[in-house]
């Protein structure tokens, strides 16, 4: 999909599938209470006849790329790499006689989503779909998907912690079916990954993972995927002792997201970030310098050239490093000076 295709996916849209609706709305325009900062009256404008956005609080605006940019604060070919992934492209109709389970893509190679039949009418929904971000949840049940499960195993995830830490959930959207993976927010929404696709079911929210005891230490992640990353080194350095029940967890689900984050973080002594090692992630770090001071660290140091933990799962760097033998120390002999 083109820059300028994309530029004509509605603001609207997307900012419903990130959990952010009008608080009032007009002939042509809705008023928003701006997804930059907490505030009360609306000051956030989407000109839906336009499709571009303006923000009166800093004087901002532009096209959906713009605020998908300053959203994430990421470049612009991420930028435009995330909007061609949300957008609903149409696919060709296969018919499965089976299971929901049988969808057909239609992100790609028909393997994550499939037109909706008669039969779907037995399933219940569990939000109501004008409250909802145009994304419904069908159905949330145990990750057991062959297609899912081949795709964290392409991404080197544990299959044991990923159905321990996520779902496999179902939903429709545009007139159709489509499954992903699940990871649950604070806020009873979903993060939803599949091979094509990355969203999230409202409510939009961090994730806080605390253990039964208070803790003192927190380690921050910027989305779902680095945190299992983390447990799966964990498990494969260590498998006989991968606890990690000495710390907390968040998982921002979005660097947008961080301004929810803080109170929470406040309350630790120590936050360790693995953050991506790019510009957004370094932003990140730095607002959290200025909040906490001294109380964060970062820790992305340990996956320096590599985007991000996943990619350095991938690689398979920490696995070489521990089969790295060390050499001795030899012990100087005495008088010969070297």
């Amino acid at each position: 999909m083109q820059s300028d295709n994309i530029k004509n996916i509605p603001i609207r849209d997307y900012l419903k599938n990130q959990g952010t609706y009008p608080a009032k709305e007009y002939s042509g325009y809705g008023m928003y209470r701006s997804p930059f900062r907490d505030e009360r009256t609306p000051s956030f404008k989407v000109d839906y006849h336009l499709n571009l956005w303006h923000d009166f609080g800093s004087g901002e605006g532009g096209s959906i790329i713009d605020l998908v940019m300053k959203l994430d604060r990421c470049p612009f070919i991420d930028a435009i790499e995330q909007l061609r992934n949300f957008s609903f492209m149409p696919v060709k109709e296969e018919q499965h006689s089976l299971k929901l389970d049988y969808f057909c893509a239609r992100h790609s190679s028909n393997k994550f989503g499939s037109a909706l039949t008669d039969r779907n009418s037995s399933f219940s929904f569990h939000r109501n779909p004008e409250k909802n971000n145009g994304i419904i949840l069908i159905e949330e049940k145990p990750l057991e998907h062959p297609r899912l499960l081949e795709y964290l195993q392409s991404r080197k995830i544990d299959l044991t912690i990923a159905r321990e830490h996520c779902r496999e959930v179902h939903y429709q959207t545009g007139g159709r079916e489509y499954f992903a993976i699940g990871f649950a927010n604070d806020a009873g929404g979903y993060e939803i990954r599949n091979p094509s696709f990355k969203g999230c079911i409202a409510p939009k929210d961090i994730t806080h993972i605390r253990q039964d005891d208070r803790k003192e230490t927190c380690f921050l992640f910027e989305g779902f995927m680095d945190y299992l990353s983390l447990l799966t080194i964990r498990q494969q350095l260590n498998p006989e002792y991968p606890s990690s029940n000495w710390h907390n967890n968040i998982i921002l689900n979005s660097t947008a997201n961080l301004k929810k984050a803080l109170p929470l973080l406040a309350d630790y002594d120590q936050t360790y970030c693995f953050l991506d090692n790019d510009k957004a992630g370094m932003t990140v770090f730095r607002e959290l310098q200025k909040e906490l001071g001294y109380r964060v660290r970062d820790s992305s140091h340990h996956y320096s050239g590599y985007k991000d933990l996943n990619e350095y799962l991938c690689a398979g760097k920490h696995l070489k490093l521990r089969q790295t033998p060390k050499k001795p120390i030899q012990k100087r002999k005495k008088g010969l000076g070297i």
